[in-house]
This record gives structure tokens, C-alpha cells and sequence, in this order.
């Protein structure tokens, strides 16, 4: 086991669900499952040679558990991970990007599910950080034309920038409303069908859609989270266009890789950042009102906001029991403080900082 202190990590749209209230997480907690910093100390027969050095964890554990849900994520002080799930980084690299490594995998194992063989359009659902990161990749893999549907003309320009084709607003074309937006895309299929479609914005309204856009022999890969939300598509689609329907979960087996494409600068990771929080104000992190861009470079990208170190989940949403998770967010949570390989993991430490291994346990 590895023991990390937390450099930065990112707020996603999934942490805030489950800060909601989820199947997967009750309360106390501590979230963050896109996280960064550095290794603080290790565990029995793990080399020692990591100690200090910067870092990512893939989130999974052995046990199917993971970081960030099940087990203690980013939003704490430190994280416990199995040693195997560490990828280190160069030093100097800057942490808040880092923290973007995790969506970026979840990206890379997403284009291994759609097996690219058509390669003269594509269509992305969605702009936020998974969708703009499968607009990047997509292009890196040589798709001619890509077009980036969204709602918020920032992040399209964003995708503009990245190298998308042509952005589309659903809010600039008036057709917010579902039936609006089934009819628009039924004449944009006859018009100019696509090879691959990307849904990533986890809108059943756009699964839907995803399904009427595609040529035949067309591909449809969904990425993104839609709940409790049931398919309500015309069935004989997929069989009258012969459609392949992909789906993509999380990030198993890319992590290598998008430490790579993180590494070579590949990928602009730090103009998905929208706002960098010091864990002193992490309350502003979490206000759902729209944020004022204090610094020229917020302007740009808002497609997601990184909060630094030691974050403690408390706001106007159900406040009693995030101030209760709050408590829990300075070190480890109880949940893996009470586990078997954490209490194994603290049997044998050694660690690069004066931080005793009693103070996780609380």
C-alpha cells in the first residue's frame, strides 16, 4: 500500500452526485476521485524509492472498490492506494494538471472501445472535460471532420480552439426542448450523416439523438452517466442502420497511456481548468453560483474546476452531514481506516514526513 498526500484534486460532475446522496457512498465520506500530489509513505515490500515522488493513482482497487468512492479519495489531506496503481510523474510537473490525468484515461480507454475504423466524421455530445478531451483525441487520431455540440459558449470556443470543425448550440438554435432537438437532428442525419458519434454528456435526450445522427454502419459510443434514465429510442434503428452501440466505464488499462499524452504536452490539460481553489476557500469550489473570473486565463476554459489540497466538503447541501464528512476530509475516512488492507498498510510505514500513522487511523 502507498499512502499519498494530496497535491490537488478536481471537482467533477460525479462528485457532486454523490455529495446528493448515492447508492455507492453514504455519509460520513470524503470524495475526489481526480486526484494528484505526493507519495508520503509506503507499506511493507513497497519500494522505498517512491517516497516524495509526484504522482497519480489509478482509482480501482483490488477488492472492485474505488478511490474516491468506496475508499477515501482527493478531497482529504492523504489516500491510500495499492502500490501498483501509483504512475509517477517528472518533477516539476504542475499538479493541477495532473489532477486531469484521471478524466483523460477515462478518454484514452474510451477510444480503445471505439476501435476507429471510419475516420471522415465524428460528432461529440457534450462539452465538458470529457467531451473536450474526446474532441482532442478523436482529431489526434485523425478523424477529418469533428463537430462539438454543447450548451455553453465558452467551452465551445474552447472546442473551437482545440481543432473542432464546426460547435453547435442548442441554446443559440432555440431547441432546448427535446422534440425540437429530435427533429433538428433528423434532418442533419439526411443532411450529413456521421461515422462515429460520442455521447458525453450523460443527457438521455442526447442518447437519444445519438442514435438518429449516425450513418448506417455507423458507431455510437456512450460515455457518459445517465442515472436511472431508460432508453427511449426507436429500437429499429440499430437494426435498419446496422448501428454498433459502445458503451465505455472508467479507465482500466489507459492509464499509461494518458500519463504519456499528459507528459508530452499532447493533450492542453491546464486550459481545462476553470478556476484553482486554495483549500483555505474551498467553500467557493462548491458554489453553485456562477463564478466571476478573477484572472484573464479563467475566461477562456470552463469546462472544470480544480481545488486544491485538503478541501472539506461542506455547503448548502445537507450541510449537518457534510460538516459531519468534513471531519473526516483532514486525513483518512473511516471506511478505509477500518479496512483490512489499510490496518496492514499501517503496520509497516515509512514515511517521507514527521506524519504518524496514528493520526490516519482517527
Amino acid at each position: 500500500m502507498v499512502r499519498i498526500r494530496t497535491a490537488a484534486c478536481g471537482i467533477c460532475a460525479t462528485d457532486l452526485e454523490m455529495i446528493r446522496g448515492s447508492i455507492r457512498t453514504g455519509f460520513p465520506a470524503c470524495w475526489g476521485t481526480s486526484g494528484s500530489g505526493f507519495v508520503d509513505a509506503v507499506g511493507r515490500g513497497v519500494d522505498a524509492s517512491l517516497l516524495g515522488r509526484p504522482c497519480v493513482a489509478e482509482n480501482v482497487l483490488g477488492d472492485g472498490g474505488e478511490v474516491g468512492f468506496e475508499y477515501p479519495g482527493g478531497y482529504g489531506q492523504f489516500f491510500l492506494t495499492e502500490a501498483r496503481n501509483v504512475r509517477t510523474l517528472p518533477d516539476g510537473f504542475p499538479m493541477h494538471a495532473a489532477a486531469l490525468i484521471e478524466p483523460l484515461a477515462v478518454c484514452v480507454r474510451a477510444m480503445d472501445r471505439l476501435k476507429l475504423v471510419r475516420r471522415e466524421s465524428a460528432l461529440v455530445f457534450g462539452d465538458g472535460v470529457i467531451g473536450l478531451l474526446m474532441l482532442v483525441l478523436l482529431k489526434r487520431a485523425g478523424v477529418e471532420a469533428v463537430t462539438q455540440m454543447g450548451g455553453r459558449p465558452a467551452r465551445l470556443e474552447l472546442a473551437r480552439q482545440f481543432g473542432a470543425d464546426e460547435v453547435i448550440s442548442y441554446h443559440d438554435a432555440g431547441r432546448g426542448a427535446y422534440d425540437a432537438g429530435m427533429a433538428w437532428g433528423e434532418a442533419m442525419v439526411k443532411a450529413r450523416p456521421f461515422a462515429n458519434v460520442i455521447e458525453a454528456s450523460g443527457s438521455p435526450d442526447a442518447m437519444d439523438m445519438a442514435t438518429g445522427v449516425a450513418s448506417n454502419g455507423g458507431k455510437v459510443l456512450v460515455i457518459g452517466d445517465y442515472g436511472t434514465a431508460r432508453a427511449s429510442f426507436p429500437w429499429n434503428r440499430i437494426l435498419h442502420h446496422e448501428l454498433e452501440l459502445i458503451g465505455s466505464n472508467a479507465s482500466a488499462g489507459a492509464w499509461d497511456r494518458a500519463v504519456s499524452l499528459a507528459v508530452e504536452g499532447a493533450v492542453p490539460l491546464q486550459r481545462l481548468i476553470s478556476l484553482r481553489v486554495p483549500a483555505s476557500q474551498f467553500a467557493a469550489a462548491f458554489d453553485p453560483r456562477p463564478q466571476r473570473p478573477r484572472h484573464r486565463q479563467d475566461r477562456a476554459g470552463l469546462a472544470r474546476r480544480t481545488a486544491m489540497t485538503g478541501l472539506e466538503l461542506i455547503h448548502d447541501i445537507d450541510a449537518c452531514r457534510l460538516q459531519r464528512a468534513s471531519a473526516r476530509c483532514g486525513g483518512l475516512a473511516s471506511r478505509a481506516s477500518r479496512s483490512s488492507w489499510a490496518r496492514r498498510f499501517f503496520t509497516s510505514t515509512r514515511s517521507s514526513a514527521p506524519t504518524p500513522a496514528d493520526r490516519c487511523r482517527r
